[in-house]
């Protein structure tokens, strides 16, 4: 087990959450119950599975949790991507963030190859 707290990836990914909800604040109101709350549940996604993953007693069991936070990273990309198409986010900002979400995504798969060496 490990202390989610401590791992950088949980803390890189916390974040960028933190930059997401900031940022999704200006949103259309009528987005209110669409893309801002999708992409604010995507994102707030990441942390909590690297944290449930830290605490299951395997190794196993954590890597399934990180790749479930990948595949939540991917889906926040998308909607970033939307975001931006829809000038909901303008382009500098939204490169910003995608550029922050690629290097969580790098730290998930390197963090799962280093558990992989370890099972």
């Amino acid at each position: 087990m490990h202390n989610h707290k401590n791992l950088k990836i949980w803390q890189r990914s916390m974040d960028l959450v933190e930059m997401i909800y900031k940022e999704t604040v200006d949103f259309p109101m009528e987005e209110k119950y669409g893309l801002t709350s999708q992409i604010r549940r995507a994102s707030s996604s990441i942390p909590s599975d690297i944290a449930e993953g830290s605490g299951r007693n395997s190794n196993k069991e954590f890597k399934y949790f990180l790749s479930v936070a990948l595949v939540s990273c991917y889906e926040v990309n998308t909607q970033l991507e939307l975001a931006k198409r829809l000038s909901m986010l303008n382009h500098e900002t939204a490169n910003i963030i995608l550029r922050e979400l690629d290097e969580v995504e790098k730290m998930i798969i390197g963090f799962t190859k280093s558990l992989l060496k370890k099972m």
